[in-house]
């Protein structure tokens, strides 16, 4: 495999049993495209985790397979295997004693890279985290705040240009603000870079903003739906995910719900309220109800009526995939 390259993931009848009998994951299928952002989601002690531990073998699995393009990763050397595929935390755990440059650098050092290779790497990542490295790279962990270290890990966990990314509850250490501004920023990298990324949440409206495709499990790492977040809440595959969603889902959905061209009419934009051409559903209701208006003009494109967002939200996207 190119390792500059996004790589698909397939996990065929991964099981985890552990000596004293607990079976953390029973029999877990399922498959995320090369570049896309898919998230684990469910109650605590389903298993999330130890999927994402068992694909870059941090736990090795009792039975099935873990594929990264078609190769079975259980059968290379676990080693070699991480340096290609990058690891975020919940505690990005950065090397204390080391500059913020040298931490982004880890991996890249022990794959032998030049030094000055080393360095423009570094500075470059730092750039597209939104750390200038003039500002950052000499600095030291303690000298970041929380959301600037869970920044660092990201640049870190990108250095050698992984086939894929795997992320641990990442945003979860930092006030809600900072975490709403890392997701946006995250949104923003992704679109650059398009890796292939597994992250688990336990935050639902974490998972609906930032995946391309939603995994909800429950105990036993049981697979109940599997979906993108607007079909997910939309069309809640059994009692579990409709419980789980919670009653508010079609908030939610509105949420990570585009404006579609077919939703438009045209008209004059006088005194309406405005909201940007990529807003969501969502968006567009708000800026109706603190105008008090009827209707919303979506940047150039057209106005939305009241009633036809309304249509809109009562439309399944589609049938759900569980």
């Amino acid at each position: 495999m190119d390792a500059s390259t996004a790589a698909s993931i397939a996990l065929d009848g991964i099981r985890k049993q552990y000596p004293d009998g607990t079976v953390a994951v029973t029999d877990l299928s399922l498959e995320v495209p090369a570049g896309e952002l898919v998230v684990l989601i469910g109650p605590s002690g389903c298993g999330k985790s130890t999927v994402l531990r068992m694909i870059n073998r941090l736990i090795e699995p009792t039975a099935g397979r873990i594929l990264l393009d078609g190769e079975d990763v259980t059968r290379v050397d676990p080693v070699r295997l991480r340096r290609r595929i990058g690891y975020v935390i919940q505690d990005v755990g950065l090397f204390p004693h080391q500059t913020v440059r040298a931490n982004v650098g880890t991996v890249p050092r022990l794959l032998h890279w030049p030094r000055s290779r080393i360095t423009n790497r570094a500075d470059e990542l730092l750039d597209l985290v939104g750390l200038p490295p003039a500002r950052f790279a000499d600095r030291y962990p303690h000298e970041l705040s929380g959301g600037q270290r869970q920044r660092v890990g990201v640049a870190r966990a990108l250095a050698a240009d992984p086939v894929v990314l795997l992320m641990d509850e990442p945003f979860s250490a930092v006030d809600p603000i900072v975490r709403a501004r890392l997701q946006e920023e995250f949104l923003r990298l992704q679109r650059t870079v398009r890796k292939t990324i597994v992250l688990v949440t336990h935050d639902l409206d974490e998972a609906v903003r930032l995946g391309d495709r939603v995994a909800v499990l429950s105990d036993g790492g049981h697979l109940e739906q599997y979906a993108p977040p607007a079909d997910l809440l939309a069309d809640p595959a059994s009692d579990f995910v409709s419980e789980f969603v919670g009653a508010d889902r079609g908030i939610r959905r509105l949420s990570v719900t585009p404006i579609s061209d077919d939703l438009l009419t045209p008209g004059s934009a006088d005194g309406l309220p405005t909201v940007d051409g990529s807003a969501t559903l969502y968006e567009a209701l708000a800026a109706m109800l603190t105008a008090r208006a009827d209707q919303v003009v979506v940047g150039d494109r057209g106005l939305l009526t009241r009633d036809a967002l309304f249509t809109a939200a009562a439309t399944p996207p589609g049938t759900h995939s569980g």
